[in-house]
């Protein structure tokens, strides 16, 4: 089977066009691959994965699945026919069937001999944790229960292509984490497309091939998940893919010259000249703490021990302050002075002051 291509997909709910849920997106989705959409509530996450299900209808673009035309404007091809299964954030399950009767019910309509469909839905039910509670309604399961019958009864028939909309989050830390690793070597397994919607981004990092960041309905970038932490597009992605410092510096031959004073070497983006004015971005991952040769200097105003590591508050002598993370054997005193370096090959450099309009033009490389 072919991949899936989203061209140009606008979706809009009441009259205004200025706040689509999905403005002009574009994307790519290569066979095989576990693809998430990831970004914050109201993101226009879901309602992309909707759109790909065939359950609305966009305003403008078009949707194609193995170079056939599955949605546009002038009509949709309705779900049951697109060869996709979908896991539903509110569960749907059917209240009145046995969690078997409800797993095994795709495998029914497929007309699977009965003894190989119940061996089927016997091992699911181990894999989502449920072993034993084949006969029990789903009103005598809890929420997360529920849950993983609905993943169960998508992924036991194995269809080409998984939607998945916020399947995990009614799961707990450890089985979460027991799960992440399940689906991923399902889908390996299978060779079943996956496209994964969530806004949390370990679960993000943790999964996926392919990272499509949205924001106010626009893609901002879409990479590895390595890509993504390491080399995000925008401000927007940085933001959101975790903790970040922000200073303030402008450009300058062989680097930045920042406001609290210091030069650091770097080399400097496309597009960006000396004079532009810019904010260098470092995760508190990547700043050296008494480091040689280090460019700022600051006082510890706060240590936090969180066993894999500790972090600090620093506050500079512009009064800015940073947060840094080390190894959690390397301790620094409330009120010591600390020198600050950079590594400078994981920081990103932005210009400064962008317009709202510059932040969400994201894209894929």
């Amino acid at each position: 089977m072919a991949g899936i291509v989203l061209d140009g997909v606008t979706k809009t709910f009441g009259r205004s066009t200025e706040m689509a849920a999905v403005n002009d997106v574009s994307l790519d989705i290569a066979d095989n691959q576990f693809v998430t959409l990831l970004g914050p509530s109201g993101c226009g996450k879901t309602t992309t994965l909707r759109l790909i299900a065939g359950y609305l209808t966009p305003d403008a673009g078009t949707i194609r699945i193995a170079g056939k035309t599955m949605s546009s404007p002038q009509g949709v091809v309705p779900p049951e026919e697109r060869g996709m299964g979908m896991v539903f954030q509110n569960y749907a399950v059917w209240p009145h069937k046995t969690v078997f009767e409800n797993v095994v019910f795709g495998l029914r309509v497929r007309k699977v001999p009965k003894d190989e469909a119940r061996s089927k839905v016997e091992a699911m039910l181990a894999l989502v944790n449920l072993a034993g509670l084949a006969d029990r309604l789903p009103g005598q399961l809890s929420g997360g229960q529920q849950q993983r019958v609905a993943l169960a009864r998508s992924l036991v028939v194995e269809p080409r292509i998984l939607l998945l909309d916020e399947p995990l989050s009614n799961l707990d830390a450890k089985l979460r984490e027991r799960m992440r690793t399940e689906l991923k070597q399902l889908q390996r397994r299978t060779g079943i497309t996956f496209i994964y919607v969530t806004h949390d981004q370990a679960e993000a990092l943790a999964l996926s091939d392919r990272i499509a960041v949205m924001d106010r309905g626009r893609l901002q970038q879409v990479a590895t998940p390595q890509e993504i932490y390491a080399r995000p597009a925008n401000r927007v992605v940085a933001d959101f893919m975790g903790n970040i410092n922000v200073l303030p510096a402008r450009a300058v031959d062989g680097g930045l010259s920042l406001d609290d004073g210091p030069r650091v070497a770097i080399e400097l983006p496309s597009g960006i000249r000396p004079g532009d004015a810019v904010d260098l971005v470092v995760r508190p991952e990547n700043i050296l703490l008494n480091g040689s040769d280090a460019p700022l200097s600051g006082t510890v105003t706060e240590r936090t021990y969180l066993g894999n590591l500790c972090e600090y508050d620093i506050r500079l002598q512009s009064g800015r302050s940073l947060r840094a993370q080390t190894h959690p054997e390397t301790v620094h005193e409330h009120g010591s002075t600390v020198g600050i370096a950079f590594e400078t090959s994981r920081v990103s450099v932005f210009r400064a002051a962008q317009s709202d309009q510059q932040q969400q033009s994201g894209g894929q490389p």
